[in-house]
């Protein structure tokens, strides 16, 4: 398996998220501080706080996307590995972060941190976990059935260039869990729109997909090539 990651992407959101983080908590401190020694200067202590707060959320929403060890992107890589050389793992150069491309097919993978318990019901997706948590900036589930569908548009248009007018382009997307903390119980009457799967169970499903031969090889093979051209690109 080919892997192509936008270091400079990874490292310049990794340093916004340590920043973002270390600013919000000064902040916070120094609104702490202004309420302490100076208790008449209300609106600056309260602004003090407001900013901090915003700050170290924004800190945490990057962090809980970049700033992981391993990451993101080390954790599915691992995951898949021992995939053969017709696969092409692409992180961060694409519209979407995480593009799979090979005899499975093209998918889009949409990572997710959380633990709790995952369920689809009504045409929804559903996550029984800790509502303290996502207060103070932890991962929500949010609406994969909406931002999946962008995501593959934003990817067929991406790949649009290298195929004619008359050429579809199938792409598909998944929820991916990666801590093992998570439990998945989906009814298949339910008959959701992607699979939602264990990163751990990841690599198998793929291998299953693949037997079905949803991509021909010759289109495999051209957007693998077109992945290739993006390592080395100044594009950010």
């Amino acid at each position: 398996m080919k892997i192509i990651t936008n270091e400079k992407k990874k490292k310049r959101n990794r340093r916004i998220a340590i920043i973002s983080t270390l600013l919000g908590m000064a902040i916070l401190i120094s609104g702490l501080i202004i309420s302490l020694r100076f208790p008449n200067q209300v609106t600056y202590s309260l602004l003090a706080l407001l900013l901090g707060f915003i700050f170290a959320q924004i800190g945490m929403f990057f962090t809980n996307r970049w700033g992981r060890n391993p990451s993101t992107d080390e954790q599915i890589n691992q995951a898949l590995k021992g995939l053969d050389q017709k696969y092409t793992l692409c992180h961060y150069y694409t519209p979407t972060y995480h593009l799979l491309s090979g005899p499975a097919g093209l998918w889009v993978l949409f990572p997710y941190h959380l633990t709790g318990h995952i369920t689809f019901k009504n045409g929804r997706w559903h996550h029984r976990g800790s509502a303290f948590l996502r207060f103070f900036g932890k991962e929500s589930l949010g609406r994969p059935d909406l931002e999946l569908p962008f995501e593959i548009e934003k990817i067929q248009k991406f790949l649009k260039p290298i195929f004619d007018e008359q050429t579809s382009i199938p792409v598909r997307g998944m929820l991916v869990f990666m801590n093992p903390r998570v439990t998945i119980d989906i009814d298949p009457a339910e008959a959701p729109p992607a699979p939602a799967i264990q990163l751990e169970k990841l690599k198998d499903f793929l291998r299953k997909e693949a037997k079905q031969k949803p991509l021909s090889l010759e289109k495999v093979e051209k957007v693998n090539q077109f992945l290739a051209q993006l390592e080395g690109s100044n594009s950010g």
